[in-house]
C-alpha cells in the first residue's frame, strides 16, 4: 500500500512539472481562444484522439501551448488555468499573439481535466471515468458535472441509410453515415439550401449536414435557428492511417511496399469508391493483391468477414489434397471438377464427406482446422453447403478477429480477403518452389505436384467466355481462380500468370439485399486489368467484360476435361 501511495505521489509530481509551465504560459502571453460555434476538445493533436469535451461560442479560454507539428492548440480552464484539451486551429478564433506560446505535445488524459466550467460540455471519455476507483489508490475521483448545450427539441429520424456531410450540399465531404432508425438533434436549418444541421460529435466541429427530405422531423422546425454561412471548408486534419495497408501473414518476411505498388493499391481503392463501395456504408468491399515476384502485398477491408460463398471451395480443395495419398479416383475427380468448374454444392458436400470419413460436418471441421494451423483464423467452414430439402444441423460458428457483423456473413462459411489471399499465395509457393507454409506447417501432407494440380484445376474455371478477373486480362492469359456469388455478396479469388509477373487477387463485395452482376463482375475485371497493366506496362488495354455465367452443357464439357487431367495425374 505504501508503494502504491508513493507511486501515485510520483505521478502527480511529474504531471505537475509538465503542466505547471503550461498553466503559467497563458498568464504570460494573454492569448485566448473562442470556439467558432462549437469545437471538440481532444486528448492529443489528432482528430482520432479521445474526445474530452466541447466548447461553444461565448467564452474565451487561455491558450496554454501549441503543437510544433500540427495546427492544434492546448487550451485551459479560464478559472484554474489547467489543461482541458486540444482544439484544432480552424475551429477557434484567437485573440492575442501566440508567438510566445510554448510548444508541447503533451497528451491530456480524462483524469487531468478539472471540474467543468459552466460553458464546457464534457464528452463520454470524461464522464465514464468519473466516479470510478482510481487504480493507484482507494480514493474515488471526483464526478465531473457539466451544463449541456441547450437542446432545440427538434429531432430528425433517419428513414433509410444516408450520408452525413460537412456542409449543406452533396459536394461537401461525407463525414459519416446515418442508419435507418437513428435519431439526431436538429440544430439549424440553412437559409438558402434545403439542408439541416444536426449535432454530430464525430465531426471536427461537432456538427453535420443532412438533406431535409432524408429525415422524418419531430418538433417545430421553424423554431430551429437559421444559418446563413456559405463557407464550410473541412479542416485539413492530422494525417490518418492509410486505408490501403501492407499485408503480411503466414511464414513470410514482411516486404517493404514500394511507392509504385502503394500507388497501385490507392488506385484500386479509388476504383472501388467510384463504383459506390464505401466502407462506412452498407455497400462495402475488400481487396487483397500480391505481386508474387516481389512478395509485396496490399489489402484494404481485411478485417471484414464476408460470406465464404463458393470461394471457400478453394479451402476444401486444399484440405482434400492434404488427405490424398494417391491420385484421386474417378468419383473424386468428378466431384472435384463439378465443385471447382460448375460450383456444384452437392459435389462440394461429397468432398466434405470424403475429408470427414463419411461425415460432412467432420469434413468441414477438418477444413477449418487446416486453416487455423496455417494461421488463417478468420476463415472457416463449419457446415456443408445448403441443399434443397436438407435438414440443417445446429453448429457453433467460431468467433474470429474479424468484424463478423458489417457484411452480414453466413454464420457457417466465412472468409476475409487477407486470409484467402495468403492461402492462394501458399499454394503458389508450394507449386513453384516446393516450400512455404503448406510444406512447413503441414509437413508430409502436400507435394509440389499436388499444388500444381490444384492450380491446374482452378485454371479450368475459364470457359468459352472469360468471367470476372479472367475477363480483364488478355485472352491467352492463364488465370487460376474461383468465383462466388449469393444475393448480397459477390467475390473472386485467384492467381493471374502474366509475362511481367504473377499476382494474387481476391475481391469480396457486399450490398444490402441484392447485388447486380452487371455492376460487380465488370468491376472485378477492371481491377484485374489494372494490376495486369501495372506488371505489364506495354500491354494493350484489351478486355472482354463478360459477366454472364456459362451454361450447363459448357460447364459439363469443361468438367470432363478437368477429370481427364486429374486421371492422367498431370501437374
Amino acid at each position: 500500500m505504501t508503494f502504491k501511495r508513493n507511486f501515485r505521489f510520483i505521478i502527480l509530481i511529474v504531471t505537475a512539472f509538465i503542466l505547471l509551465p503550461l498553466a503559467t504560459s497563458a498568464q504570460q502571453t494573454g492569448a485566448t481562444a473562442e470556439a467558432i460555434g462549437q469545437a471538440n476538445l481532444r486528448s492529443a493533436t489528432d482528430v482520432n484522439a479521445d474526445l474530452l469535451g466541447q466548447i461553444t461560442i461565448g467564452t474565451r479560454y487561455p491558450i496554454l501551448a501549441r503543437s510544433q507539428f500540427y495546427p492544434w492548440y492546448l487550451i485551459g480552464d479560464p478559472t484554474t488555468q489547467q489543461p482541458i484539451g486540444w482544439v484544432y486551429a480552424d475551429l477557434i478564433t484567437i485573440v492575442g499573439s501566440v508567438n510566445n506560446v510554448p510548444y508541447s505535445e503533451v497528451v491530456v488524459s480524462a483524469n487531468m481535466v478539472p471540474l467543468v466550467s459552466p460553458t464546457m460540455t464534457l464528452g463520454a471519455a470524461v464522464t465514464t471515468a468519473a466516479g470510478t476507483p482510481d487504480a493507484t489508490s482507494n480514493t474515488t475521483l471526483p464526478t465531473a458535472t457539466a451544463t449541456p448545450v441547450p437542446l432545440t427539441g427538434v429531432i430528425g429520424t433517419v428513414q433509410v441509410e444516408i450520408n452525413i456531410r460537412y456542409g449543406p450540399g452533396v459536394d461537401y465531404p461525407r463525414i459519416g453515415v446515418g442508419e435507418a432508425g437513428e435519431q439526431f438533434e436538429i440544430t439549424g436549418r440553412h437559409s438558402q439550401f434545403p439542408w439541416l444541421q444536426i449535432r454530430y460529435p464525430a465531426a471536427p466541429n461537432g456538427f453535420g449536414w443532412v438533406a431535409n427530405d432524408l429525415l422524418q422531423i419531430q418538433g417545430n422546425i421553424n423554431a430551429v435557428p437559421l444559418i446563413t454561412q456559405t463557407n464550410f471548408n473541412l479542416p485539413t486534419l492530422t494525417p490518418t492511417p492509410a486505408v490501403v495497408l501492407a499485408s503480411s501473414l503466414l511464414q513470410t518476411t514482411p516486404v517493404a511496399i514500394s511507392p509504385t505498388f502503394q500507388a497501385l493499391g490507392d488506385n484500386l481503392w479509388a476504383m472501388m469508391l467510384n463504383a459506390g463501395f464505401e466502407p462506412e456504408t452498407s455497400k462495402l468491399a475488400s481487396l487483397f493483391v500480391m505481386d508474387l515476384k516481389t512478395n509485396e502485398a496490399l489489402t484494404f477491408g481485411n478485417k471484414i468477414a464476408f460470406s465464404g460463398m463458393s470461394l471457400n471451395k478453394i479451402a476444401i480443395l486444399a484440405a482434400l489434397y492434404s488427405t490424398l495419398e494417391a491420385p484421386p479416383d474417378a468419383d473424386t475427380a468428378l466431384n472435384i471438377a463439378y465443385m471447382m468448374v460448375c460450383s456444384e454444392n452437392s459435389a462440394s458436400n461429397a468432398l466434405l464427406r470424403k475429408i470427414g470419413n463419411g461425415d460432412e460436418y467432420q469434413g468441414a471441421a477438418k477444413v477449418t482446422a487446416m486453416l487455423q494451423t496455417l494461421g488463417l483464423g478468420n476463415m472457416f467452414i463449419v457446415a456443408p453447403f445448403k441443399m434443397p430439402n436438407a435438414t440443417p444441423v445446429a453448429v457453433q460458428a467460431p468467433t474470429t478477429q474479424a468484424d463478423q457483423i458489417r457484411a452480414l456473413p453466413d454464420y457457417s462459411n466465412q472468409l476475409t480477403v487477407d486470409d484467402m489471399g495468403w492461402l492462394l499465395a501458399s499454394i503458389y509457393q508450394c507449386a513453384n518452389t516446393e516450400n512455404g507454409a503448406l510444406m512447413s506447417l503441414l509437413p508430409g501432407q502436400f507435394s509440389g505436384r499436388e499444388c500444381r494440380q490444384m492450380l491446374n484445376i482452378m485454371s479450368d474455371n475459364n470457359l468459352s467466355h472469360p468471367l470476372m478477373m479472367s475477363a480483364g486480362v488478355p485472352a491467352d492469359t492463364r488465370v487460376a481462380h474461383k468465383h462466388g456469388y449469393i444475393d448480397d455478396t459477390h467475390g473472386n479469388a485467384g492467381i493471374v500468370f502474366s509475362p511481367g509477373g504473377d499476382y494474387v487477387l481476391v475481391v469480396a463485395m457486399h450490398g444490402p439485399v441484392w447485388l447486380e452482376a452487371t455492376e460487380t463482375f465488370p468491376l472485378i475485371s477492371d481491377l484485374a486489368r489494372t494490376i495486369y497493366n501495372y506488371l505489364n506496362p506495354t500491354a494493350t488495354d484489351d478486355t472482354n467484360l463478360s459477366w454472364d455465367i456459362a451454361g450447363v452443357e459448357e460447364c459439363l464439357q469443361q468438367s470432363r476435361d478437368t477429370v481427364e487431367m486429374l486421371m492422367s495425374n498431370s501437374g
